[in-house]
């Protein structure tokens, strides 16, 4: 398998991310109780100034996951883009390829302790491992 086929796929992978992370974030729901739609009620409801404009905490929650939906986003141009460029620039590729590995190993490691969910730790870690053998196949 090749460099590029490797980091074509792991674009994928981390497109399917993207989908998954921002269509369940976008649609999410309570379904827990009413303590749980308590919280969110209270996190819509109270605001603080943040910038010099009035925010909630639920924007600022709401906000974040849409942005790690967007990070996965830019990390499938990304590896989509590398792949073109794993024969042209050899040293480059695996240099980001090892930062943007560490970062997946970093965010698996941040969701066990904060978040506990496996779906996207796996998707983090199947991403870290094509990563990692695009960088030491070049």
């Amino acid at each position: 398998m090749t460099v590029s086929l490797v980091l074509r796929i792991t674009a994928v992978v981390a497109f399917l991310q993207f989908v998954g992370h921002g269509t369940m974030f976008v649609r999410a729901r309570p379904t827990h109780g009413p303590d749980e739609v308590a919280v969110v009620d209270a996190m819509r409801a109270h605001t603080f100034a943040f910038a010099a404009s009035p925010r909630s905490y639920w924007d600022m929650y709401f906000g974040y996951g849409l942005e790690a939906a967007v990070v996965c986003l830019v990390e499938a141009v990304l590896f989509w883009q590398l792949a073109g460029a794993a024969s042209t620039a050899p040293a480059l590729v695996r240099s980001i390829a090892l930062l943007f590995a560490a970062a997946n190993i970093a965010h698996i490691a941040m969701l066990a302790r904060y978040f506990a969910f496996p779906l996207p730790m796996a998707f983090d870690a199947v991403i870290a491992a094509g990563l990692l053998a695009a960088a030491f196949s070049i």
